[in-house]
């Protein structure tokens, strides 16, 4: 049971590293959508092919106040309540598993 335990634990910190690098991606995003970057450029295409399926369904919602979109602070709740609740739910069970 302890083997299941430590998986758990490794699974938490791998769920918190992606939605950490989700957070920069889309922060990123917002940084540079504010300065004039060439859209074709090779790094501009990859952070929006990584950062679009997160962003897309969300800018099918009414999150538009004028020019503002507030989609990515939408994509920032979202991610940081299912960090929560994902991390709190397999720590709970590492530590259940690991007989603490």
């Amino acid at each position: 049971m302890f083997v299941f335990g430590i998986f758990f634990q490794g699974l938490a910190m791998l769920v918190n590293g992606i939605c950490t690098i989700f957070y920069w991606l889309i922060f990123a995003r917002i940084i540079l959508s504010w300065f004039p970057v060439d859209p074709f450029s090779s790094p501009i295409q990859l952070l929006n092919q990584v950062t679009d399926p997160i962003l897309e369904p969300l800018r099918r919602l009414p999150l538009r106040i004028g020019m503002l979109d507030l989609s990515p602070l939408v994509a920032f709740f979202i991610l940081y309540i299912t960090n929560q609740v994902l991390v709190t739910l397999l720590l709970r069970l590492a530590y259940q598993f690991a007989g603490r």
